[in-house]
């Protein structure tokens, strides 16, 4: 692995793109250590602590803990995501996007800029009522958490805030187009895996202190490794449907006649069945959360507290029903089918047309099932951790499972270049699973 590791730096392009990455995620997590104009951090620190389970949390995690520090990326790169979704729903659901997304790479440019002008109309909305949360906190010393509030404050706020999403948004297509992997992602591992120090740390208070005991810690990292080589199974996990071309005479040449497969992940839907979910089940507590005197609210938040029967069955039932609905949403066996037919492309023993989107939809409706089960296992695991096993850190989850699926892009990424230049890849019996043919 280290010889593997030497020959990256031996090739000078990859040397230059992994350079390059790792120079953009170093700007980052300083703009991560800058805070925004007119915050007193430490009033929000304490805020946050107590916002555990919520969205807000939810939403300090995509940012790599700058939201409960106020820098200015406290928006971090979720406007992006957010827009990157809505325009994705759009084109399933409007027809002017639909058509865009079937027009090419001039079709996905224009998506791409409305994407960025989405995520600057988001990221102003959300600036400002980030600005009027700050000026309405306050410490459990009565200490606000904005030293001059004010519509002047309220004005360098959405400023500095929209400027910095776009300016991460920037970092991530930079690296995306110039580095090595999804520079949008790389941003959002970085977040996450910038929290494991403290983890570490806490793990080792807990043993110091007796509250877990070594062998316990044994059987915790044994699991800790099983559960990360699930993870890294089932997002390589994929059905292949063959495929074959009909032979085509054009002049005198042939054209077609090749036997091919169409590859149906297991998890197609990724992370976002979880992150619809989270925000869903934890909308009732963030509510609650302001609204303390209500006595209904307090009563689902603690239903739908962490760790309790109702909150394991119901956010599991909803991961499953968004990994459909987003599957659904991304891949549609009818235009899969009859894009296949224009082509002369059929699957064997499947007649073109309406039976073969037929035949891919029943077969993403059975290997869908198992993702999403394994997902919803996933989504409960921290909890079921922490509320059982008085884990002293958050193992499992959104950040498992992003900080996985973008290692492991990464990788394939690193490996076909190596390949390119015949090196051969990170794993001496075959490759990666994305690169297999």
């Amino acid at each position: 692995m280290i010889t593997k590791f030497q020959e990256i730096f031996s090739i000078p392009e990859l040397k230059r793109r992994v350079l390059f990455t790792l120079g953009l995620l170093i700007v980052y997590r300083v703009g991560g250590h800058i805070t925004t104009p007119g915050v007193d951090p430490s009033v929000l620190t304490q805020f946050f602590q107590r916002q555990q389970g919520t969205i807000l949390g939810l939403y300090d995690l995509f940012a790599g803990g700058n939201l409960r520090k106020a820098t200015i990326f406290a928006l971090g790169i979720m406007p992006y995501i957010s827009a990157s979704i809505i325009l994705q729903l759009f084109q399933a659901v409007i027809p002017y996007f639909e058509k865009l997304a079937k027009e090419g790479e001039e079709g996905q440019k224009k998506i791409t800029q409305y994407t960025r002008y989405g995520t600057v109309v988001l990221s102003a909305i959300q600036a400002i009522g980030i600005a009027i949360f700050l000026e309405n906190l306050s410490g459990p010393t009565g200490r606000s958490a904005v030293m001059f509030p004010g519509m002047g404050f309220r004005l360098l706020t959405v400023l500095t805030l929209t400027a910095g999403t776009v300016f991460v948004m920037w970092l991530g297509e930079q690296m995306t187009e110039r580095g090595i992997g999804n520079g949008i992602s790389l941003l959002i591992t970085i977040g996450i895996i910038a929290r494991y120090p403290s983890d570490f740390l806490n793990t080792w208070r807990a043993i110091q202190t007796g509250q877990m005991s070594p062998f316990k810690l044994i059987l915790l990292l044994i699991l800790m490794v099983l559960i990360t080589a699930s993870i890294i199974y089932v997002t390589q996990g994929q059905r292949r449907v063959p495929v074959q071309y009909a032979k085509r005479v054009v002049g005198r040449k042939i054209y077609g006649g090749q036997a091919t497969h169409i590859p149906l992940s297991v998890n197609i839907a990724g992370v976002i069945p979880i992150i619809f979910a989270q925000s869903l089940i934890m909308f009732p507590g963030t509510i609650a959360a302001f609204f303390k005197n209500i006595n209904f609210l307090q009563t689902i938040t603690l239903w739908l507290r962490p760790g309790h029967l109702v909150y394991i069955v119901l956010y599991s039932l909803i991961i499953v029903f968004f990994s459909y609905f987003y599957t659904a949403i991304v891949l549609n066996p009818v235009d899969l089918a009859d894009n296949m037919k224009k082509s002369g492309g059929f699957i064997p023993g499947i007649r073109p047309g309406k039976r073969t989107a037929e035949y891919i939809d029943r077969i993403l409706t059975r290997i869908t099932l198992p993702g999403a089960i394994f997902l919803a296992f996933i989504a409960i695991l921290p909890d079921i951790l922490i509320s059982k096993a008085n884990v002293p850190f958050y193992f499992g989850g959104t950040g498992l499972l992003i900080v996985v699926g973008v290692v492991l892009d990464t990788l394939r990424q690193i490996e076909s270049h190596l390949v390119m230049r015949h090196y051969d890849g990170f794993t001496k019996q075959g490759r990666l699973r994305g690169r297999r043919g």
